[in-house]
């Protein structure tokens, strides 16, 4: 492909792209996969400019572009050598027209701006939301010694225990090492969340919102296989890939639990007032997510964001049934939004008075409310809040 018919063919996928924001459809990923298999003349070298084109508009555009069009303009205004592309070829973009609309830039629709304004994230810091995240993993000390540990690679050593973090796009996955369940793919500020919950072997562990269990294989390595560690989602696709990936890993799940969305507690009885820690990793905004999922941000809206405030709430609920009497509520969100962080649990120990806050000692991290705030310009993670709660 030429250089000018890449532009070409990444104003028409983001079309899609901006389609699929605006009536929740596919995420930018897919899309670009499935035009890699649409167009088999394409080599390795096209779908990467193709790519790379894609996501450089996405992180451009604040708000949602009007069109595919604009919003590569919006990155050529700031690449000229971008901008001499459009140049009316066979297979390339028509020429830029005076006066043509071009989006508007910024970090985020102006509503999520104002909310991350409010949360104390200055411009900077927000910026960084929109950075290209490095690959971090954890060492599995249920496989393997961290002192010991040969990679294809080197790797930088991260403050937190066992994180180790290569450049993006790295090819773990072809690494020995990684078939044989010796390392996991997870971000640091991931990692230390899971350190947050002080999971310790023998203890009764339940972690309520698994998903895929990224978190869960590393509860199971700090409580080295010993005790009762619990995986719960609604979410039955998600939470079947759990059981090959624990058998890799050589994690050992007591149970995994299929919730029925909006009647958790009818599957959770058996262990009212049980758990030594119940890790709630909610549902949110994924504001600190961005660097992997930049056009999250178009798909949010202020009605959606209240839903989750909601359903973070019940979560929240739930998990204190589970607590037992001196045992601890880790709550997690991978969001930098007030409401969804500090204040949820502000609400929440204001709701339920057996409940107080725990100093948190962490590697990564400032203070936020009672909790403490991890964020890409300061942490080198994604954006992550998190709090400990003591049950009297």
């Amino acid at each position: 492909m030429r250089p000018s018919a890449r532009v070409q063919a990444a104003i028409e996928i983001l079309d899609k792209v901006i389609e699929a924001a605006r009536s929740q459809g596919a995420p930018a990923d897919r899309i670009l996969a499935d035009w890699s298999r649409g167009n088999r003349y394409a080599g390795s070298k096209d779908r990467r400019a193709v790519r790379e084109h894609v996501y450089a508009a996405i992180r451009a555009c604040g708000e949602v572009p009007s069109s595919g069009r604009a919003a590569m303009l919006r990155v050529a205004e700031e690449e000229p050598e971008l901008a001499a592309l459009f140049d009316g070829s066979q297979y390339g973009p028509a020429a830029i027209a005076e006066g043509e609309a071009v989006a508007d830039g910024g970090v985020a629709p102006e509503w999520i701006e104002d909310r991350l304004i409010a949360a104390d994230i200055p411009e900077e810091e927000a910026a960084a939301l929109l950075g290209r995240a490095p690959l971090d993993l954890r060492v599995n000390t249920l496989r393997a010694d961290p002192d010991t540990l040969g990679l294809p690679e080197e790797a930088e050593q991260l403050q937190v225990p066992n994180a180790l973090r290569l450049p993006a796009g790295t090819q773990v996955e072809q690494w020995p090492a990684f078939r044989d369940g010796l390392i996991e793919v997870q971000d640091a500020g991931s990692q230390t969340a899971c350190l947050a919950v002080g999971a310790q072997p023998g203890e009764l562990v339940i972690d309520l919102c698994a998903g895929a269990g990224g978190k869960t294989l590393s509860l199971a390595a700090a409580m080295r296989n010993e005790g009762t560690l619990i995986a719960c989602d609604t979410d039955r696709g998600r939470l079947s890939r759990l059981a090959p990936r624990a058998e890799r890993a050589g994690a050992e799940i007591a149970d995994t639990v299929l919730m029925n969305p909006g009647k958790e507690m009818d599957a959770l009885t058996g262990w009212v007032g049980q758990a030594d820690a119940v890790l709630v990793d909610a549902p949110c905004s994924g504001t600190g997510t961005w660097r992997r999922n930049p056009e999250a941000r178009w798909r949010l809206s202020p009605g959606e964001l209240l839903r989750l405030v909601k359903l973070q709430e019940r979560l929240l609920g739930i998990a204190a049934q589970l607590v037992k009497p001196g045992g601890r509520l880790v709550y997690v969100t991978c969001s930098l939004i007030d409401e969804e962080g500090a204040g949820q649990v502000d609400r929440f120990l204001a709701a339920n008075p057996r409940f107080h806050t725990e100093t948190l000692q962490l590697p990564l991290g400032r203070p936020r409310g009672k909790g403490i705030r991890l964020t890409p310009h300061h942490d080198g993670t994604d954006g992550f809040f998190i709090a400990s709660l003591s049950c009297t």
